[in-house]
């Protein structure tokens, strides 16, 4: 997911989302110690959408609005 739709989502969507993402990381976490995980690059993909949802939550509590890229 893209951080500019990370960032349209409200506080309560996003605490959901953050919600399911770490259970969704606990069970793949599980499915490489059986050995059954598919995808192993999954992993690093939820932990990165976990982390910019995170930086989003603390920008918003902070008050902080990050503006697209500016040009000269």
């Amino acid at each position: 997911m893209k951080k500019s739709q990370l960032r349209d989502m409200s506080i309560a969507e996003l605490e959901a989302k953050l919600q399911d993402n770490t259970t969704a990381l606990e069970n793949l976490r599980f499915q490489k110690a059986l050995q059954q995980l598919e995808n192993p690059l999954k992993i690093k993909q939820v932990r990165r959408e976990i982390a910019q949802i995170i930086t989003v939550l603390h920008e918003s509590k902070l008050g902080i609005e990050r503006q697209g890229k500016q040009g000269n």
